[in-house]
């Protein structure tokens, strides 16, 4: 495989191995863990993906634009191992709303996701990852959560919040809910019908009217073991009109979650203890408390508090015997009681500080090891950063205690672990530290001046510099946004928290841009309570020393590939099978491929756009038809948000010129005619039996907004579907089985089957037992989300067996036809250039974004430079400028200027 290739060229750029303070490496156990991480990460070389985004928030109507950088190894090198990119926005029921493939090209790809302004408004993430990404899992995927306001549709804006109560020894969960226009002004005496999921369960329901301060109360009992709920409200807003608000529901109580961790994992008795700890609200984010820490005998022996991310450290000396206690007082006033871990009296303490140029390793037996006569036990020590060793080795026979310093530079920018082991090479202790060695590029950003007036040019220089002040070769993205309109969170996401802190860590981290915007004493120590508390898991030890690895499921994708098995009717495998791979629309294209032993086959080095049909053919050695073409499930499933506490309840009130902005804008395109998007649907409530029957109908304005439905207690005694639906759908008749509107005969309409856009043909072979329903499309209300695919009307069916997201369908043995997912076309960001005389100054310059730019590259200066128009709009404008050299060394910088 290449990819070996590629790690191990990574490999030679990554730690040096260090024997200083410890006995040289000649024998086991160190030589065979150094061994086997080896293997391991030569079969399973890590990838990562991070995304600059244009804008911390979005509007329907808009674009995300965006900057891919995909790096691979410990010096975070821009990667060789794929050429295919997934990127995925999903929405709050985890469902995929849009999916991009992008070709990758050394390590870099960029592209964009059109919203369209029938988009729904609320909490959505965007999802990144490569093939070869999915043997990691997905908790290791870009994953990233942002907000979508519908300003177009939108006439009501909302602010929750929740408060908690037991009644009866149930909780209860109290919403609070204030209905306002975008100026603020209230909504009164508004009806209101409500209900509540958890999931896809109804558990509470109701009816009210908002108050003379437009508020709304809502009661519900909090079901044990629930998660996703929501609150559905429809204000009646006229005798026609209703309008739906999504709230989302955070947390289900006020229970406050607060654990214990001693560093290196074991609390030993008589050995001084680094404590962490870490509380963590029902929402899942960080809550500030404090307390005291008491022993058996009531006696106080620590004190602590928390940061205000809800983790703090203190220091004691456990003593055998004892039991210790941790007594809490959470912000409300409340107290609480819990233990801390028990005490042990044998095993090791590891401890690990971090002056500002080395790392001291102090390492400590329990009572029962510094008693032991044995002087043939020997310890061993393992330092490795994203499975490049940095640090081995062991300990003299029978020395009980050891301490090391090793200079920062050895190691790389980023998380390393520590681990220790004992003689049999099983492990015993582990510490994360995080290393900063002040190694990131050094962007300077100049304007050719510092105030400007709207639609005046901006020329911006950018000059790149490496830690020696030497200039690099690098590719940058820059946004440039209007700070005024747009405020943006100083501790952000970024670059250096994406590619170096939570791409190596399972589970949620609160805020990792603060450790990056802040290099101080206090970040850097809450850095560290961070990687005392947050566990590492890209590999389990146990199972690379036991030489018990992980199968790789996904092979890296070089480019796009349609793969599969060709079986015969009872499915066994069909050996030495003709398996031709066609498709007309780009042109006649065709080729052939053999099945192997195991009946599989691959087309790979494929091209194709998106939305392109193929057919794939299937025919045994001696030319049998009878056979059964199967397709490889290619598509990843959506598991739970990691980053849930990140979703918004609220929009804030501080984005507020943001969607006014917005909403000007885009009423101004659609009058000036600089936006052609679709008609916009207003939030009207449905209510529609029929609507439960077809949800899961890939209809684009939703599930049962159509004008006609044909339900399947009409879909009987027929041949096929066209004769069944010949005569009952107004303005639509039948030629060869292909459906035409009246309204236009010159051109069938659209047929959509489960979500895949189909010929008319597949109408003659499709049995209406196995349709569940048929929507009819006719009016431009309904067709103009569809674009020009619409223009004819549309018949979307699903079947029974479909689930809106149809992959390939096989209509006769040994035939099947699909639409797989091309690569996307990407689209070059809109700048207008008012110098040009051409260009129409009187509509209005409204954007949000003001420039974008992903393709930057820095010449062998160092240097490059880009320019730009502002918009209209006055106030402070940011730039924020990220990239990456041929090193895998990283930048960032934000600059402003003022536009008055």
């Amino acid at each position: 495989m290449r990819y070996k290739k590629v790690i191990a060229g990574l490999f030679s750029l990554g730690c040096i191995v260090l024997l200083s303070a410890f006995a040289r490496l000649t024998e086991d156990p160190v030589q065979h863990i150094i061994i086997q991480l080896n293997k391991w990460m030569s079969t399973h070389p890590q990838e990562d993906v991070y995304l600059q985004l244009d804008k911390p928030y979005y509007t329907a109507g808009s674009d995300i634009w965006f900057k891919a950088y995909i790096t691979a190894g410990s010096s975070h090198q821009l990667s060789g191992i794929s050429g295919v990119l997934n990127v995925e926005l999903i929405d709050d029921r985890d469902s995929v709303k849009q999916q991009l493939k992008l070709p990758i090209v050394s390590g870099l790809t960029w592209g964009d996701f059109p919203l369209p302004d029938t988009l729904k408004e609320g909490n959505y993430r965007i999802r990144a990852y490569t093939n070869w990404m999915r043997n990691a899992g997905e908790v290791y995927f870009f994953d990233k959560a942002i907000t979508i306001n519908n300003v177009i549709t939108n006439q009501v804006l909302t602010e929750t919040d929740y408060n908690y109560s037991n009644q009866n020894g149930t909780q209860q969960v109290n919403a609070h809910i204030k209905y306002t226009n975008m100026d603020g002004t209230a909504y009164v005496g508004i009806p209101v019908t409500y209900q509540v999921q958890a999931g896809d369960k109804n558990i509470a329901n109701g009816k009210g009217q908002t108050d003379a301060n437009g508020n709304l109360n809502i009661s519900f009992n909090n079901l044990k073991g629930s998660k996703g709920e929501r609150i559905i409200t429809d204000l009646k807003l006229t005798d026609k009109t209703s309008v739906k608000k999504i709230i989302l529901v955070k947390a289900n109580s006020a229970n406050v979650d607060v654990q214990f961790f001693p560093e290196g994992g074991n609390m030993v008795a008589g050995n001084e203890t680094k404590m962490a700890f870490k509380a963590v609200a029902a929402d899942g984010l960080g809550v500030e408390i404090k307390g005291v820490i008491t022993d058996s005998d009531n006696k106080q022996v620590a004190a602590f508090s928390s940061n205000q991310l809800g983790m703090g450290v203190f220091n004691f000396k456990p003593e055998n015997g004892k039991i210790y206690k941790a007594t809490i007082t959470y912000t409300d006033g409340s107290v609480n009681t819990i233990n801390l871990p028990a005490t042990v009296n044998s095993g090791y303490t590891l401890t690990v500080d971090a002056d500002s140029d080395n790392i001291n390793v102090k390492i400590a037996p329990g009572a029962e090891v510094e008693k032991s006569t044995s002087t043939t036990e020997v310890i061993s020590l393992i330092a490795q950063s994203r499975g490049a060793i940095c640090f081995a080795g062991k300990s003299n026979a029978g020395s009980k205690s050891f301490n090391t310093i090793i200079p920062k530079s050895k190691f790389p920018t980023g998380i390393v672990q520590f681990t220790l082991f004992n003689s049999s090479g099983e492990p015993l202790n582990e510490r994360l530290v995080f290393i900063k060695n002040h190694d990131e590029l050094k962007l300077n950003i100049a304007a050719d001046k510092q105030e400007y007036a709207p639609r005046q040019k901006v020329k911006i220089e950018l000059n790149t510099k490496n830690k020696n002040s030497e200039p690099v070769v690098g590719s940058f993205s820059v946004a440039v946004t209007n700070e005024s309109q747009m405020p943006a969170d100083e501790n952000e996401s970024s670059i250096l928290s994406g590619l170096l802190l939570t791409t190596d860590i399972r589970g949620y981290i609160e805020q990792p841009g603060y450790y990056f915007a802040h290099d101080d004493k206090k970040a850097n120590a809450d850095l560290d309570v961070l990687m005392l508390t947050q566990g590492y898991h890209r590999f389990e030890w146990k199972q690379v020393l036991a030489d018990d690895f992980a199968p790789v499921a996904y092979a890296p994708e070089k480019s796009l590939q349609i793969s599969g098995r060709l079986k015969n009717l009872l499915g066994k495998p069909v050996a030495n099978g003709k398996v031709t791979l066609f498709t007309a629309n780009q042109g006649v294209f065709m080729i052939d491929t053999v099945t192997d032993s195991e009946g599989r086959f691959t087309f790979k080095n494929l091209i194709f756009k998106d939305s392109i049909r193929f057919l794939i053919q299937g025919r045994s050695a001696k030319d049998h038809k009878n056979l059964q073409v199967e397709l490889d499930n290619v598509q990843q499933r959506v598991g739970d948000n990691k980053n849930a506490p990140d979703l918004q309840v609220n929009v804030s009130s501080e984005i507020s010129p943001y969607l006014k902005n917005s909403k000007a804008a885009y009423e101004n395109g659609i009058k000036n005619g600089t936006i052609n998007n679709s008609i916009a649907l207003k939030e009207v409530v449905i209510k529609d039996t029929k609507i439960q029957a077809i949800k899961t109908s890939s209809n684009l304005n939703g599930p049962g907004n159509a004008d006609q439905i044909i339900m399947p207690d009409v879909l009987s005694g027929c041949a096929n579907i066209a004769d069944c639906l010949q005569g009952r759908i107004s303005g639509v008749i039948f030629r060869n089985d292909t459906p035409f509107s009246t309204r236009s005969l010159n051109r069938p309409m659209q047929i959509i089957l489960d979500g895949v856009y189909v010929d008319g043909v597949v109408l003659s072979s499709l049995n209406p037992n196995d349709v569940s329903s048929v929507e009819v499309l006719r009016s431009i209300q309904y067709t103009s989300i569809y674009g020009g695919r619409g223009g004819n009307g549309v018949l979307i069916i699903t079947t029974k067996a479909g689930n809106g997201s149809y992959s390939y369908q096989q209509y006769t043995p040994g035939v099947i036809t699909f639409m797989p997912k091309g690569y996307s076309k990407v689209r070059e960001f809109y700048s207008p250039k008012y110098d040009d005389p051409k260009l129409n100054s009187k509509i209005p310059d409204l954007r949000s974004t003001i420039y974008w730019k992903p393709n930057i590259i820095t010449d062998k200066e160092g240097k490059a430079s880009f320019e730009f128009f502002n918009a209209d709009t006055k106030g402070t404008y940011r730039v924020v400028v990220e990239g990456i050299d041929d090193n895998g060394n990283l930048g960032r910088q934000v600059y402003r200027y003022k536009v008055e």
